[in-house]
């Protein structure tokens, strides 16, 4: 389905636009799917993001690198922690090297919940089936290429404070 059919507007002010529009008409469809799919395992798109950043971690996060390191950035992570620890899938500590920090390990309750998710990738990877690999692989690096810009910007009102 083209983006002139699920919004019903044929005409746009460039391409731009047009592909802006369908990025996020896009996002918004692939969160919508995995929501869908997360909801078998009784977990919100934020929460696996979590369990998957602790999963690969090397030592005990903070909530503040947990939220440096989420997708959605905008998450309120305490209590989205504060959530799986509830279902018992993290554990928080008292940090040792800063008492005002709180460290977050995945539980081995977690780790099993994330394997049984992985047991199910092929429904996750099945959200982009209608592309080939060698499609995906594009699509990956343009993404990565459109984002690129924030780097290469200069942003004026730190211009302004240096």
């Amino acid at each position: 389905m083209g983006i002139e059919y699920a919004l019903r507007q044929q005409t746009y002010r460039n391409d731009c636009q047009k592909a802006m529009m369908n990025l996020i008409l896009t996002h918004n469809w692939v969160m919508e799917k995995m929501k869908e799919h997360l909801d078998h395992f009784n977990l919100t798109n934020q929460q696996y993001n979590i369990l998957r950043i602790l999963r690969t971690a090397e030592e005990p996060l903070s909530t503040m690198q947990i939220r440096d390191r989420m997708l959605d950035k905008m998450s309120d992570t305490s209590r989205i922690v504060d959530r799986l620890v509830l279902k018992g899938l993290v554990q928080k500590s008292v940090s040792l090297h800063d008492k005002r920090l709180v460290d977050v390990v995945i539980s081995e309750k977690g780790m099993e919940l994330l394997a049984e998710i992985d047991n199910h990738d092929h429904k996750m990877d099945g959200i982009l089936g209608n592309l080939d690999e060698a499609e995906i692989a594009t699509l990956s690096q343009l993404l990565d290429k459109a984002r690129a810009i924030e780097a290469q910007q200069e942003v004026p009102f730190l211009r302004a404070v240096m």
